[in-house]
């Protein structure tokens, strides 16, 4: 990728969230991997983001909900749209 390809940090940072949850397209994911290889601020941040969702997510695994929760709520859901 040439220089002018290149996220700014705050390009970068805009799509950190969206990088985590893997739904940038293959060429702006390139882009911002490129960019946390280069930039050891975004990097640094982007572990932090990283850490802090794996955190909750760990978190949600130990919660014991009802059985029929999931269909509660999508019922509930459903009922708003």
């Amino acid at each position: 990728m040439t220089t002018l390809n290149r996220y700014t940090c705050e390009e970068a940072f805009r799509r950190i969230d969206d990088y985590l949850d893997r739904e940038l397209s293959p060429d702006e994911t390139t882009r911002v991997h490129e960019h946390l290889e280069m930039c050891e601020g975004c990097a640094r941040e982007f572990r932090f983001e990283e850490s802090l969702l794996n955190g909750v997510k760990r978190k949600l695994r130990q919660i014991d909900v009802p059985e029929d929760f999931q269909a509660r709520l999508l019922a509930l859901l459903g009922r708003e749209g």
